[in-house]
């Protein structure tokens, strides 16, 4: 008797010990901070097992006993999501395929373009099943007799992960083509989630992008503007927002940026946020820019688009092109607080989450063989360097904060058009030195550009990278466009037209939230134009102007009476003290963007036909209407003879030509005109 009190009086403390032992666990590597929601700090002690119900044929429900998800089977559109005493964050009202899904945007030789069909399951299987991961799949799978049947000519499968005390769930889909499949193409991929309207009223993007939303009522009763998206608040339920202008686009991100987003309910107080922790299997690079959360509410993952870019986007595949593809994982996350007053903390919170999933890319859990692991991926390190002999004759420069990154093998700055592969890219310090991480297995080139250097750098060199290698680069050197020195230059090579002057939009066409920041996502800015230049077009004299004053963002049609557009020609004057007939000039000339625009360029005679230079008809990226302040770059090195300049004054003519619609015309990144070569 005394022996078995004994073992249990020690037994006893061995539990205490542990216990103890766990708690000090607990504090250390759990962030207790003042921000962080008290409700997520539990769920690391209080998420219990795994259940998993399969019983009902038409939906599978998943339980950690902080979330509880309800998926259609076999389709695999989450159609609840029970959090917090809320019985389902999404929009009941709406049809159970229209809540928590998958769609595609596809075109068809045949010329039916702009297909859409939702991504719909028809085999579900378990895939993992323990008391701390559960991982499911929803599989679609095509073949050639459902040609021109209008379903999505891929075979997709959607997994769904969940974890024992993690409050949310992961998700992610295989995209595959077979060998012999139809030639297609592809203008969206993207996830949707459609959150509860009497809860979800406040928007989150960023740090400074947050405000409180309209609802889809308020939109249909407002004033319709110059295109379906964007309308005018004429009575919206929320007084404040009443006169204010709304518009998905201007809720727009560029992909570096995109890493969080979502929405607050602030009764009961609890945010539902997406978390995309890389970038690795967004199309076009960093600085895309895609759709996040708008009204409904409605909260997007997209993945491949062709928003601010056009037709060159389409992901194209000629006949019997075979293709694989992971897109995802993504992390839809979940938290709250315990009172109103502490709803900012969900932000804080949320921020927090993000960086907490960046630093564990790529995932270990992943069940399937197409995710590699960080120890099946490879590592590329080098520094980058500018070499620009007119800009400093005897050393290099550093590659400071230069964007350096692979992409499928191509011409430099290919790998903004490119959708098929996967790209890695990383920010170099300020020597340039750089390193790409994680990246899987596959041929590459190295690409970058550096902000306030002009043009695109390429790597000629294939790189293959092989499950756990390094690939060490040593010293590159960039050698940017340069013919001679410069004689002037206006703005700033960094692919975008934000330094030059954005006007206030109009007083009645305001969105409150852009009042201090990114003045170019306001509406009807390209009306402001032909306000500011009434009798004559823009001319911009050098050692006297200033961009960020005197040059406009972009270079629009004007407006001669109602619905009629004319192409507009802006002038750059100076001096030149000495001219070399005999040589050649050249202006170097980069364009953010372009839509349905041709750009002629005429040196000191405007009626010179055909003009000294065109770029032709180009772009489709409409970054102008949907209030992008780029679109793709586009890069131009124009020569010109001597013979074309003189001494004293001269003017050079650009001229946009196109003139059907307020929306066509450029963005200038940067020009710069250099003298004839030196040596």
């Amino acid at each position: 008797m005394e022996n078995a009190k004994y073992l249990r009086r020690q037994w006893g403390s061995l539990v205490g010990f542990l216990g103890v032992i766990l708690l000090v666990y607990f504090l250390l590597t759990t962030d207790c901070s003042e921000k962080a929601p008290l409700r997520r700090v539990l769920a690391n002690v209080n998420g219990r097992e795994l259940k998993l119900d399969t019983h009902d044929r038409l939906q599978v429900v998943v339980d950690n006993g902080l979330v509880q998800v309800t998926l259609s089977r076999p389709a695999g559109d989450v159609v609840g999501i029970k959090y917090n005493g809320i019985d389902n964050l999404l929009e009941g009202r709406n049809e159970r395929d229209n809540r928590g899904y998958w769609d595609v945007v596809w075109n068809e030789p045949d010329g039916h373009d702009g297909l859409v069909g939702r991504i719909a399951g028809t085999q579900f299987t378990i895939i993992k099943e323990n008391k701390d991961q559960i991982e499911l799949s929803f599989t679609q799978r095509w073949n050639l007799s459902l040609r021109g049947k209008q379903i999505v000519p891929l075979n997709v499968e959607r997994r769904y992960i969940f974890q024992r005390g993690i409050s949310g769930y992961y998700s992610y889909a295989i995209f595959e083509r077979l060998k012999g499949w139809p030639e297609v193409s592809f203008g969206q991929i993207r996830a949707v989630y459609k959150l509860r309207e009497d809860k979800f009223r406040y928007m989150a993007l960023s740090d400074d992008k947050q405000r409180i939303m309209p609802t889809q009522e308020d939109r249909e009763k407002g004033q319709a503007l110059a295109y379906p998206e964007a309308v005018r608040l004429i009575d919206p339920s929320n007084p404040e927002l009443k006169g204010e202008v709304d518009d998905k686009y201007q809720y727009s991100s560029e992909g570096k940026d995109n890493k969080v987003q979502g929405w607050i309910s602030a009764d009961p107080p609890v945010g539902f946020w997406i978390i995309t922790p890389s970038n690795e299997f967004r199309s076009a690079g960093p600085m895309k820019q895609e759709l996040t959360s708008h009204v409904g509410p409605t909260v997007l993952s997209m993945f491949m688009s062709t928003h601010y870019a056009g037709e060159e986007l389409n992901m194209k595949f000629e006949d019997g092109e075979p293709w694989k593809k992971v897109f995802g994982p993504i992390f839809v996350y979940l938290n709250s607080v315990s009172t109103k007053k502490d709803l900012q903390k969900l932000w804080a919170d949320a921020e927090d989450q993000m960086l907490r999933e960046v630093e564990s890319w790529p995932y270990n859990f992943i069940q399937s063989e197409d995710f590699p692991t960080a120890g099946q991926r490879g590592t590329v390190i080098g520094q980058l360097v500018v070499r620009d002999r007119y800009m400093n004759e005897k050393s290099l420069d550093w590659a400071e904060s230069a964007y350096v990154g692979l992409a499928a093998p191509g011409e430099a700055g290919s790998w903004q058009r490119e959708t098929k592969g996967y790209q890695f890219w990383t920010q170099a310090d300020k020597e340039g030195r750089f390193q790409i991480k994680n990246v899987r297995p596959g041929d590459y080139n190295l690409y970058a550009w550096v902000p306030g250097v002009v043009g695109d750098y390429k790597n000629n060199t294939k790189i293959t990278i092989k499950p756990g290698s390094e690939v060490k680069l040593g010293l590159i050197v960039y050698r940017p466009p340069r013919n001679g020195p410069t004689l002037w230059k206006i703005g700033i090579p960094d692919r975008t037209a934000a330094e030059f002057y954005v006007p206030d939009p109009k007083p009645t066409l305001t969105n409150k939230l852009y009042n201090n920041s990114e003045k170019f996502r306001q509406y009807g800015l390209w009306d402001r134009y032909g306000d500011l230049y009434q009798d004559q077009d823009l001319i911009y004299t050098i050692n006297v102007s200033d961009y960020r004053k005197d040059w406009f963002y972009a270079q629009v049609t004007r407006s001669t009476n109602k619905r009629v557009y004319e192409g507009t020609t802006w002038q750059i004057k100076f001096k030149l003290e000495s001219v070399n007939k005999n040589g050649n000039y050249t202006l170097q000339l980069a364009l953010a963007s372009a839509n349905f625009a041709e750009l002629q360029v005429r040196f000191n005679d405007l009626s010179a036909q055909p003009a000294h230079f065109s770029t032709g008809l180009i772009g489709k990226d409409n970054a102008i209407a949907r209030h992008g302040i780029h679109g793709l770059y586009r890069f131009y090195s124009i020569k010109a003879s001597g013979n074309l300049f003189q001494e004293g004054n001269n003017t050079i003519y650009l001229t946009q030509s196109r003139d059907g619609s307020v929306f066509q015309g450029v963005m200038y990144d940067y020009l710069r005109l250099e003298g004839p070569p030196q040596w």
